[in-house]
């Protein structure tokens, strides 16, 4: 009760205090309209170059962000999360909008979601996997459960940082899931194509739900 109180008048002191000053500087602008003139002009320059710089510095840090994603040897060292704002960049270079990571507890399989260049949603779950562990067709068939139904993907598609059990590629081409392995995600990363048809289907058409997997030859 007492907190609440002196929060209460701290709020009060606060916007008795803005009140004052806005009120000070009305009475310094009537009285010395040339300095206030000159002192806006100056604090207006400092503001445009306080943004200058920081809009350069934020758009440096997006190409050196954008290079250092080329390579796919930087998720070697990433946690989940951080593979999945990777993925979520990924599909923003190739095109996507209304880029979202949706992952977490509860997400039900879907990591990322997009709109593809097609106009349909993607919905992407990401497995940051060591080389030598494979995703198998239980992942597959966890996510086959939500992807469309709960996710509404038109596009349903697992990326890894490893590769894909063939009883897992047999499912996917079955469900039609789209397999990402790490050679494929690397290539994406490297060119900013993806290596999932989007092509527009004219008049709006409902998506085939013929599967196939992004995988290199002979694996």
């Amino acid at each position: 009760m007492a907190a609440r109180r002196r929060k209460k008048a701290f709020r009060g002191w606060w916007v008795g205090g803005a009140v004052a000053a806005v009120w000070l500087a009305v009475l310094f602008v009537q009285a010395h309209p040339g300095w206030s003139a000159a002192i806006f002009a100056v604090l207006s320059a400092i503001g445009t170059a306080v943004l200058v710089v920081r809009q350069r510095r934020r758009l440096a840090h997006e190409a050196w962000q954008a290079e250092r994603d080329r390579a796919i040897e930087v998720t070697d060292g990433m946690g989940g999360t951080d593979f999945e704002w990777w993925t979520a960049r990924l599909l923003g270079r190739s095109g996507c909008v209304d880029v979202r990571v949706v992952g977490g507890a509860g997400d039900l399989g879907a990591d990322v979601s997009a709109i593809a260049p097609d106009g349909y949603r993607i919905v992407v779950q990401c497995k940051r996997y060591s080389t030598n562990n494979k995703v198998g067709s239980a992942a597959l068939q966890r996510f086959s459960g939500t992807a469309r139904a709960v996710h509404g993907a038109h596009h349903a598609v697992i990326v890894t940082t490893s590769t894909f059990t063939k009883p897992a590629r047999d499912f996917a081409a079955t469900m039609g899931i789209v397999l990402v392995d790490r050679p494929a995600l690397a290539e994406w990363a490297r060119t900013g194509v993806a290596p999932i048809a989007f092509t527009p289907r004219p008049g709006g058409s409902t998506p085939s739900r013929g599967g196939w997997s992004v995988r290199t030859r002979g694996r």
